[in-house]
């Protein structure tokens, strides 16, 4: 396969340093111990938050949207709505009652049941994410999770979190919030403490630390996938935009220095007119100071000979973020080639940004190669597909002779056992 490299990217190694491991291990530990006192001290440690009570009363949830300009809680409203109409329409493909008599008198079907709780987690980082707290909450209300929380750290300087974020948490039905973030907040929303009544189910973007506790208590809670830096790829030909795809790349390089944007076109000159918008748009650019490194260190220009080529490098790379720009005669066939991606983007018009906010898609998903076996967060991701069955004497006669022998074969007696008394009655 012929590729050129007209940007190239630092060598980026993903990986889980022993000492971040212990560290997260030891904060688990101390908040499984210690509980509140624990959450405390490590909310005092990295965040300089020494509140006591860590549920966000109703008063701050009042002032918040006092402190919120109108226009952005229209916004928030109607990004909200979109969230809620395209995960309803997701509960309507799945939510459909299953039972087969595989043969006569056994009858299997399948239910779906919500989990009963489940943690959002809102990373604070160096913007107010609002935004994934409707992405987070939204979806869990529309699957019918009962009882919903939200952990989040405070807005820098304060013990507050951003008043955005509450407005936006408390849009989407939250039942109960937390000023509580990093690993003490998965440990607490884990194992429980006296304030925090533990989850089933976590989800939600964060930090090294926050993924390597979600990864270190998977198994005594749910997670939704374990996520690293952002990515966005563009695939594209002679019919894109320069402007479109530089303003793309960047808006991914600003979330922070270690996210990633990368560009493959089959046209050298749609290249080479990339990186000159990219250092036009830095020169102005208000996050210059994170996009830059970011897309310094990490980002990547490739051209290709042909757009298959580009499909293979796509699929190998699978993105969390894929948008595609080719001429229309092409565009279903490349469409029908791609199997790896987070999230996928459609023509010149549909910038990722819009799935970052408003249009409905959800902009949770998995990153650093995870598309190859699963998407992202969605209404399915708070409801468990749980089988059953139920028997006539007519299938017991059918099955359970079979069951008997198979359970002699395997040397397990008291299955085969269970199975002749059935039949025996």
């Amino acid at each position: 396969m012929g590729k050129a490299f007209v940007k190239s990217a630092t060598p980026r190694e993903i990986k889980t340093e022993e000492n971040l491991r212990k560290t997260v291990s030891s904060i688990i530990q101390d908040v499984i111990q210690n509980k509140d006192q624990a959450v405390l001290k490590y909310n005092q440690k990295f965040d300089n938050n020494s509140r006591e009570m860590f549920r966000v009363t109703k008063e701050e949830i009042q002032n918040a949207y006092k402190k919120v300009s109108a226009s952005l809680i229209e916004d928030m409203k109607v990004a909200h709505q979109n969230i809620e109409k395209f995960a309803k329409a997701q509960l309507e493909t799945i939510n459909q009652p299953l039972e087969t008599e595989v043969i006569p008198g056994a009858f299997l079907g399948h239910k779906k049941i919500p989990v009963e709780s489940v943690c959002c987690y809102v990373p604070g980082g160096y913007y107010p994410l609002f935004s994934t707290a409707l992405m987070l909450a939204t979806p869990a209300k529309v699957a019918g999770v009962k009882r919903i929380i939200a952990c989040s750290p405070p807005a820098n300087g304060t013990t507050s979190i951003h008043p955005s974020t509450l407005v936006a948490l408390d849009l989407a039905g939250v039942d109960e919030i937390y000023t509580v973030g990093g690993v003490q907040a998965v440990a607490a929303a884990t194992y429980g403490t006296e304030q925090i009544k533990n989850t089933a189910l976590i989800v939600g973007p964060g930090n090294q630390y926050v993924t390597e506790a979600k990864r270190q208590c998977y198994g005594k809670i749910g997670i939704d996938f374990i996520a690293g830096p952002s990515e966005v790829l563009i695939l594209a030909d002679e019919t894109a935009n320069p402007k479109f795809l530089a303003a793309d790349l960047l808006a991914q390089s600003e979330h922070d220095k270690n996210a990633k944007g990368i560009l493959i076109t089959t046209h050298r000159e749609t290249a080479e007119n990339t990186v000159q918008e990219i250092k036009t748009i830095l020169q102005t650019l208000s996050t210059k100071e994170i996009a830059e490194v970011s897309w310094e260190k990490n980002g990547e220009i490739i051209v290709v000979d042909t757009i298959e080529e580009g499909i293979i490098l796509t699929n190998e790379i699978a993105p969390e973020h894929l948008e595609i720009i080719v001429k229309d005669s092409i565009e279903n066939h490349v469409i029908e080639q791609l199997t790896n991606y987070g999230s996928l983007f459609i023509g010149g018009l549909s910038a990722e940004v819009f799935g970052d906010y408003v249009s409905g898609t959800n902009h949770t998903l998995p990153t650093i190669g995870a598309p190859r076996y699963t998407g992202g967060l969605w209404v399915g991701t708070f409801i468990k597909t749980c089988t059953y069955q139920k028997f006539t004497p007519e299938g017991i006669h059918a099955l359970a002779p079979i069951a008997e022998r198979m359970g002699y074969a395997e040397g397990l007696h008291a299955h085969a056992l269970a199975a002749r008394a059935r039949f025996n009655e």
